[in-house]
């Protein structure tokens, strides 16, 4: 009898042949493409995508800036296109990683101080291209941590990790750039980073934000201010920072007041208060604790009074230790310690303040910590400053879940401090509105509000 079926027929009768097939022919393609891809390969692990190997336009540059800190080590990868703008890395715009303690915590074993950066730089190498590796700079910028060991130790542990950096690295290194940052540049950077993901660069001073930045050893104010306040700024004694630094950014010129405080960070500063008391019963210690707390290698006997902490008395021992009340300003206005504050004017008025402000704020839970951006007000470090006092150790371990077990005994002081340096220091008013910073979103993914950032962008600008 004649076959009359179609070919459409005889498709559909031999339709499981066919799948038996292709299928395995499909599978082996698939292998193949990924064994010849050059695209990433991602691992997930919590937050972060760690890429072992990026896809990037030849044009795109990579830049490692290390943050070696004084309460802990930093990485930060970034990866710019040829109009600096930021490009992925995975899912991120950055790699982040960190880790404690930091750099000066080996002030006798520099070389262990150098390898304490290690797990760092692996994370930080798996994220750049093999083939561009050899072109990506990478930086260290050591902060107040170590610029207060000062002298030799300094230098030893720098060297260390020049040493490490040739041996271990396969990124682009230059003695050059492992460096302890002066505060001036520790605060123009900060203020770079924020007006850059901000999209603040390129317009008028008057629409670009001012920044405070409350590092463990050191506090920054930086803002822009007009050509004619920049002319009014003091002259220096020779080895003093510059009151203004020119940066040329987007085809603007910016005149940047930037000031660094050295031991005034937050972990710096409770030394400092801790120094003002005649004897080791400090008003601004949580009722309960006896103890040490050691800080740039110098041990001071701490305990709270019978009484408890005070706020109040606190206040008093805070104000002493910034020498508000007893330095002589020789400038028409000044901050704390006769230092000049700049003039103030339209680049003060939106303020951005980060680092230990925006911590400790959402550890006592007057702004939300899952969010990376707040608004707040001095007064309200003032209001959680007379909670925190008013709690005894015990007390605190429950009503601060969230706060490190460590810093507990010096709730009290950290919060007073913060609020009397807004207040008395910087002399911003109580009610005036300030944002709290961690991270910027920019381009849908969240950055860290750090000077990093714009070292990266001055590393690469003369590249692009």
């Amino acid at each position: 009898m004649q076959n009359n079926d179609s070919l459409s027929d005889k498709i559909i009768s031999y339709r499981r042949v066919i799948l038996v097939i292709s299928l395995p022919l499909l599978l082996v393609s698939f292998v193949l493409f990924l064994v010849s891809s050059p695209n990433d390969v991602v691992l997930s692990t919590s937050r972060k995508l760690y890429v072992v190997q990026t896809e990037s336009s030849s044009s795109d540059k990579y830049a490692v800036i290390f943050d070696a800190g004084s309460s802990g080590s930093r990485v930060h990868v970034f990866c710019f296109d040829q109009n600096l703008e930021l490009v992925h890395i995975g899912n991120e715009l950055e790699l982040f990683e960190q880790l404690k303690p930091g750099l000066s915590a080996y002030a006798a074993n520099p070389k262990e101080a150098a390898n304490s950066l290690l797990p760092l730089l692996e994370k930080a190498e798996k994220v750049v291209p093999q083939d561009m590796r050899k072109n990506t700079p990478v930086k260290v910028g050591a902060t107040a941590g170590l610029r207060q060991l000062g002298g030799d130790t300094s230098e030893r542990i720098l060297q260390a990790v020049k040493d490490l950096l040739k041996a271990k690295s396969s990124l682009e290194t230059n003695d050059d750039w492992v460096t302890v940052l002066d505060g001036t540049q520790e605060g123009a950077y900060q203020w770079v980073t924020i007006n850059y993901l901000l999209k603040n660069l390129g317009k008028n001073y008057s629409s670009t934000v001012g920044v405070v930045d409350l590092g463990g050893g050191s506090v920054q104010m930086a803002y822009a201010i007009s050509e004619t306040d920049a002319a009014k700024a003091p002259k220096t004694t020779k080895g003093e920072d510059l009151y203004v630094k020119e940066m040329f950014l987007k085809g603007t010129k910016y005149y940047l007041y930037v000031h660094s405080y050295l031991n005034y960070g937050l972990l710096a500063a409770r030394a400092e208060i801790l120094g003002i008391a005649k004897d080791a019963h400090s008003p601004c210690i949580l009722a309960g604790y006896n103890g040490v707390y050691t800080y740039g290698g110098i041990d001071y006997q701490v305990s709270a009074p019978s009484s408890g902490s005070s706020m109040n008395k606190c206040r008093k021992e805070v104000l002493k230790a910034l020498k508000v009340n007893n330095t002589t300003c020789t400038h028409s206005k000044c901050t704390f310690g006769g230092v000049w504050n700049g003039g103030g004017g339209d680049g003060q008025k939106r303020l951005y303040v980060a680092s230990f402000f925006f911590d400790r704020a959402a550890e006592v839970g007057f702004i939300n910590g899952s969010k990376p951006v707040a608004k707040a007000r001095p007064q309200d470090f003032q209001v959680a400053a007379q909670r925190a006092c008013r709690t005894t150790l015990e007390d605190a371990k429950s009503k601060y879940p969230d706060v490190d077990p460590a810093n507990l005994p010096y709730l009290c002081m950290d919060l007073v401090y913060q609020y009397t340096l807004l207040v008395d220091g910087f002399d911003l008013k109580p009610r005036k509105h300030i944002t709290l910073v961690k991270q910027v979103e920019y381009q849908n993914s969240l950055v860290e509000a750090a000077w990093p950032l714009g070292s990266a962008i001055e590393a690469v600008s003369a590249a692009i």
